[in-house]
């Protein structure tokens, strides 16, 4: 996606640790209309798929899923990190190792919201190695539910996650994928791909 990869060279900051700070378009402060355009492509890339649910996980997902679930006229759910007293009923519970904070969470999708007739798109801002992606495709398959797609906004190529997850036989589309980034130079590589 053009326009995603331009916005990333423009505001997108390398810091030493193989982190990209977007927060001030994608998740922090956001672009509403880039985060339509990011919709729509994910729309487009997965329109053959009938698509019940988009799943994420919080908080940085949610911006994200939000209109691709409104392209594809479906629900969103995002797993929570934290359990609160308004949670109630049964749960689905995975463990989910945070690439940037390193620290794990716990997080959790009520049963009410996913069921075995579902097929679930999962969307998620960045992929590195892997793990949310890998919690929350745990609790799809806890549902019996099937895993449609997932969807990536930035994907660190040079880390391990989006090629386990290839391997894996997952449907993956990236809307950026970066070879390689530079904290000293601020350089950033994108990996060609047809879109």
């Amino acid at each position: 996606m053009q326009a995603l990869k331009e916005r990333i060279q423009k505001d997108g900051i390398v810091k030493p640790g193989h982190i990209l700070k977007v927060d001030s378009f994608l998740n922090h402060q956001m672009d509403v209309e880039l985060m339509e355009q990011i919709g729509q492509e994910f729309y487009r890339r997965f329109q053959h798929q009938p698509i019940t649910k988009v799943l994420t996980i919080e908080a940085s997902g949610i911006a994200v899923a939000y209109p691709v679930a409104r392209a594809f006229g479906v629900p969103m759910v995002y797993a929570k990190k934290t359990n609160s007293v308004n949670m109630d009923g049964e749960l689905y519970i995975a463990e989910v190792e945070s690439y940037t904070k390193k620290e794990n969470n716990r997080v959790i999708v009520s049963k009410k919201y996913l069921s075995s007739e579902d097929r679930v798109l999962i969307v998620d801002d960045f992929l590195a190695n892997g793990c949310a992606l890998q919690g929350l495709i745990s609790i799809v398959e806890s549902a019996e539910a099937t895993v449609a797609g997932l969807g990536i906004v930035i994907e660190k190529g040079f880390q391990e996650g989006g090629h386990r997850m290839r391997n894996l036989g997952y449907h993956l589309e990236s809307l950026a994928i970066i070879d390689s980034m530079d904290a000293e130079t601020g350089v950033i590589t994108f990996r060609e791909t047809e879109e």
